[in-house]
């Protein structure tokens, strides 16, 4: 029996004075990847939804 996620919570907190240090401290090329491993996984789950 498939498990159906109803509700979804995400919590993050945003440091205001934190904004540069955050940005420099993260090579370029590895949050891309990041982000784009990201999208792909959310692109499979959605498909796997259109085949039910």
């Amino acid at each position: 029996m498939p498990i159906e996620i109803k509700e979804l919570h995400i919590k993050i907190n945003v440091n205001e004075g934190s904004k540069s240090s955050a940005s420099s401290s993260a090579p370029k090329g590895k949050s891309e990847d990041a982000v784009a491993e990201c999208v792909e996984q959310v692109m499979k789950i959605i498909e796997r939804k259109k085949e039910r």
